[in-house]
């Protein structure tokens, strides 16, 4: 993975997996599933360093491959 991606793009595919956004403080948006999983994302827009990138796929659950095809779909 060389390409580095935008918190929108992060955005796009939590809004995709059903997480919706239930705070903000700063420039960190908290969002929920409805299992109740949580992600903390960066909202500044800005790319993601890439250990951040993969704490946030961890953190929802998915896998980079996984990733990139719900991101195809926009």
């Amino acid at each position: 993975m060389s390409k580095l991606y935008f918190s929108k793009d992060v955005e796009h595919v939590l809004k995709k997996l059903n997480f919706f956004l239930i705070s903000q403080k700063g420039s960190h948006g908290k969002y929920k599933n409805p299992s109740g999983r949580i992600v903390i994302l960066p909202m500044n827009r800005k790319e993601i360093p890439y250990g951040t990138f993969k704490s946030i796929l961890r953190q929802i659950g998915i896998s980079f491959a996984e990733f990139q095809k719900i991101l195809e779909g926009k």
